[in-house]
């Protein structure tokens, strides 16, 4: 069995229906000896996934970052620790999912789930681990199955000591699957006020994106200031995003998509580091 700080088998999903189990070992063997492979296979149109079980966790550590991303029979598969027993791993794509950050290292997935457990029912927990040593990254996930329980989970956990440590809560962002292709993309762009209205009312948090240069605190404030009272700034200049967190959420409903925040715009040396940058609600997954 595995233990949290060294673990040994791998989620290994997102696999195609002809992958078996002996497929499976030879490939991962060639990393390191396999104590055993388990293929789920659910007669839905969800893909199998299995788990892979090695007698070392250094050997398992080197297939997750090995295999992770590598196509198999024309599928790119997605490898992780498991952190389920195999009988209990669901399908939770369509569930509410919250972020939990600033985590104490020593807290484990069962810590996490257990304070989070008072607000609804809970299909997933984890607590995510770096590859190659096995401890914390110091944040994880939550996953509930009711949209009200994640909403208020987010509202009453935000702050809350949890190991000697105040976390942060949110919604986690999803990466939206690629379209199949240039010609059967029907999708189209979100407006401004679909978005506001996608919104929580109680979403006081902008998420801006796409500044491929001199993104700083200062360029933040003097943005965003026109719009309200500004509570803190959060700025990742080698990513070239930033969160800004108002004293209300009616200050960027009202913001960059509306004829009066044209006006209100800062002055244009300012504006044209902004160009192309994309914004929205962080609560909009």
């Amino acid at each position: 069995m595995d233990d949290e700080t060294h673990p040994r088998t791998l989620y290994v999903g997102n696999l195609s229906r002809d992958v078996t189990e002996i497929l499976i070992l030879q490939l991962f063997t060639q990393i390191g000896p396999c104590k055993s492979c388990k293929m789920i296979t659910e007669h839905t149109s969800n893909d199998p996934y299995c788990f892979v079980e090695f007698f070392e966790h250094r050997d398992a550590a080197a297939a997750l970052a090995a295999m992770n991303g590598r196509k198999i029979l024309g599928k790119e598969v997605k490898v992780n620790w498991a952190t389920t027993p195999s009988s209990q791993k669901k399908d939770t794509s369509n569930h509410f999912h919250v972020f939990v950050g600033d985590l104490n290292p020593e807290i484990t997935t069962e810590d996490v789930r257990i304070a989070f457990a008072p607000f609804g029912k809970i299909s997933d927990a984890r607590v995510v681990k770096d590859m190659t040593t096995g401890k914390s990254k110091g944040y994880g996930f939550v996953s509930f199955y009711n949209k009200l329980d994640a909403e208020n989970a987010i509202i009453n956990m935000s702050g809350q000591w949890l190991g000697g440590r105040q976390i942060r809560t949110n919604w986690a962002t999803r990466k939206p699957p690629a379209p199949k292709s240039t010609q059967d993309n029907g999708s189209k762009q979100l407006r401004f006020d679909d978005v506001v209205n996608q919104s929580s009312p109680q979403n006081c948090t902008v998420y801006c994106g796409g500044i491929q240069s001199g993104l700083s605190e200062h360029l933040m404030r003097q943005t965003f200031s026109p719009f309200g009272q500004i509570m803190e700034v959060r700025v990742f200049p080698e990513k070239g995003y930033s969160f800004i967190r108002q004293s209300q959420s009616t200050a960027w409903m009202g913001g960059f998509g509306s004829p009066s925040a044209q006006a209100a715009a800062p002055p244009g040396t300012v504006m044209s580091s902004l160009a192309n940058f994309g914004m929205a609600g962080y609560q909009t997954q």
